[in-house]
């Protein structure tokens, strides 16, 4: 009975209205509620990522912790508040938090491994040079912590102030030598002390070789009875003539930027490094830089800067990551599909570089590093040096050289020495097979100029790189004359006691067709690329950065490394991007440029001679 009541109630048309009417007020509730919460879930996800974009929001975000981006990431975190992201494509330049297990880089003397190494290394090559018979030049080019400080042959020179006052004239403002030297001071300890070109208390320490090696001594009394001056310090007052070395080495180690700037401020909490990290492209808002996106172990990221995005890649890595944002020549990017943010046709041009060449002699002694290269002594010395940093791997061995004007006229030097007790053959890839002495000579200030250019919107794909080397007939007769005056320097009395056949370019190598034919076949990069995102006055349609290194036609984005240079320095390019670096970040800060005005420099008596 009960079940058929139940069932009547049911069927009643007064229930079966209050259903529906029910149903329908049921239907609205939880259509407000799921609005509600569809609402709630949009603005939950709109602060979730708000709050991620905040925790990977920084004021600067810094490309590269090379020669420049260590430098900034310590300069720019000296103020506690402000933040910094430093973004590395490279690994660490320590293995668990040890030196000693990445000896290859620490070891002064292990320097050609990494230059060998795609490990620490971007292994760049250069499209055929058809003035050099055709050949691809290989570019080896620092991915690591410190960059190319963490490979190059720790040479410290920072050219001739006359560089810089150059600088000055093509358009540089403020980057003249009395606005430069003071921060190459502030960078510097130097060993033999402060004076009026050194510095006495900055991160970077700088020392003189310690080997007294019988041929470093022999050459610079050949350079003397050649007729050129001893010169006591070739950064300081004068640096035509030749002389000792100044080195990036400290206590028997290679003192890189990593070692100098980032790790003594890896303990800020303001600052925060990334390593194995490939920043593919700067985010903009219109022309408003606010971040850049980077892959990282496989994933795709972003960090926003509240400040500034700076580029301390290099002159390969800045101008690529440019052009891959779409800053370049617009031409050029719409033909590779990249929406164009601003066309600044400078991007990537005015490419420079110095070329060197070995001339090699044989030595008739057995006391050059001939011997130190054979596998038992190697194990002997790596030991020495890994017990005590001391001995033959607590040195580059470039511990002598100097600079020479080519011929009269020449107002200051424009061509450079490197003499190493040993044989070097293929950037250190060969083995040396005797012993042998020679000299790295090459000009300064070569006019033969380049440009780089993306090969493909893909930001692992290298870029097309085209030095244009020895394009010019200046060119060549400099080199030509390198040659000549190294002979010249090879043939004095000092030499007498060790000298033996001529190895490179040898005895038949003597016509200037036969020397030019030498250098095409035989010179190589000095490893020192540079001028791509050349610094200049906005009226300049080739510079790419303003004297306070913005880049032009953009917001909130700069470019700090060697690539702003308006010309190449006499010299290597180590120190000058170490000092751009410093000048950089107190341009960052608002702070008034430091000068020392009236630092005399040395200038030859007269130019009618060429010594």
């Amino acid at each position: 009975m009960s079940y058929l009541i139940k069932g009547v109630k049911c069927c009643s048309p007064v229930n079966q209205m209050h259903k529906i009417t029910g149903n329908l007020f049921k239907a609205h509730i939880l259509k407000n509620i799921l609005g509600i919460n569809e609402q709630q879930f949009k603005i939950s996800r709109a602060l979730s990522q708000l709050s991620s974009e905040k925790a990977n929001s920084y004021n600067y975000v810094i490309v590269g912790a090379g020669s420049a981006g260590c430098v900034l990431a310590n300069r720019l975190t000296e103020d506690p508040l402000s933040t910094v992201l430093l973004l590395e494509a490279g690994p660490k330049d320590t293995l668990l938090g040890s030196k000693r297990l990445m000896w290859k880089i620490h070891m002064p003397a292990a320097l050609t491994y990494n230059l060998c190494d795609e490990k620490y290394n971007w292994y760049y090559h250069t499209t055929s040079q058809k003035h050099m018979d055709n050949r691809v030049m290989y570019w080896p080019r620092g991915r690591v912590w410190g960059g190319s400080s963490s490979l190059n042959a720790m040479v410290y020179i920072r050219g001739h102030a006359e560089d810089y006052n150059r600088w000055s004239r093509e358009g540089a403002i403020g980057w003249d030598y009395e606005h430069c030297l003071p921060y190459f001071k502030k960078a510097q300890t130097h060993e033999l002390g402060p004076d009026q070109y050194r510095g006495g208390n900055g991160p970077l320490y700088v020392s003189r070789g310690k080997t007294n090696h019988p041929l470093h001594h022999a050459f610079l009394e050949a350079t003397q009875q050649a007729g050129y001056p001893f010169t006591d310090d070739m950064n300081g007052y004068q640096q035509e003539g030749f002389g000792w070395m100044d080195m990036t080495i400290y206590q028997g180690q290679r003192w890189s930027t990593a070692s100098a700037y980032l790790r003594p401020a890896m303990s800020r909490p303001n600052l925060s490094v990334e390593e194995k990290t490939l920043v593919t492209k700067i985010l903009f808002e219109g022309t408003k830089s606010i971040g850049v996106e980077y892959v990282r172990k496989g994933q795709r990221k972003k960090a926003f800067a509240s400040k500034e995005v700076i580029l301390s890649g290099g002159a390969i890595n800045s101008p690529q990551l440019l052009m891959l944002s779409g800053i370049g020549n617009a031409d050029d990017l719409k033909k590779l599909g990249i929406p164009v943010v601003c066309h600044l046709p400078g991007v990537g041009q005015n490419l420079q570089d110095h070329l060197e060449v070995y001339v090699q002699q044989k030595c008739t002694k057995p006391i050059t590093l001939y011997n130190a290269q054979k596998p038992v002594n190697m194990v002997r010395i790596g030991l020495e040096w890994l017990w005590k940093f001391t001995g033959e791997g607590a040195t580059a061995h470039l511990e002598s050289g100097g600079f020479i004007r080519s011929e009269p006229g020449v107002p200051h030097p424009d061509i450079q020495f490197h003499f190493l007790p040993s044989q070097v053959i293929d950037h250190g890839r060969v083995a040396s097979t005797m012993e042998a002495y020679q000299v790295h000579v090459g000009p300064m200030r070569s006019t033969s100029v380049g440009w780089l250019k993306l090969k493909s919107t893909d930001p692992n794909d290298h870029p097309i790189i085209e030095p244009n080397y020895l394009s010019t007939e200046r060119d060549i007769g400099e080199f030509r004359q390198c040659v000549k005056l190294t002979r010249e320097i090879f043939a004095q009395k000092a030499f007498e006691k060790f000298r033996g056949p001529e190895i490179q370019p040898g005895n038949n190598v003597q016509s200037d067709k036969e020397i030019d034919a030498f250098i095409r076949q035989r010179a190589d990069s000095a490893y020192h690329p540079s001028c791509t995102c050349k610094m200049g006055q906005l009226s300049d349609s080739t510079a790419v950065v303003d004297p306070q290194t913005k880049v032009i036609g953009v917001e909130n984005l700069r470019v700090v490394d060697a690539s702003i240079m308006p010309s190449v320095v006499s010299g290597n390019l180590n120190a000058p991007t170490i000092m751009i670096a410093e000048k950089a970040a107190d341009i960052i800060k608002g702070l008034p440029s430091l000068q020392e005005k009236n630092v005399p420099v040395y200038k030859p008596k007269t130019l009618k001679t060429q010594r």
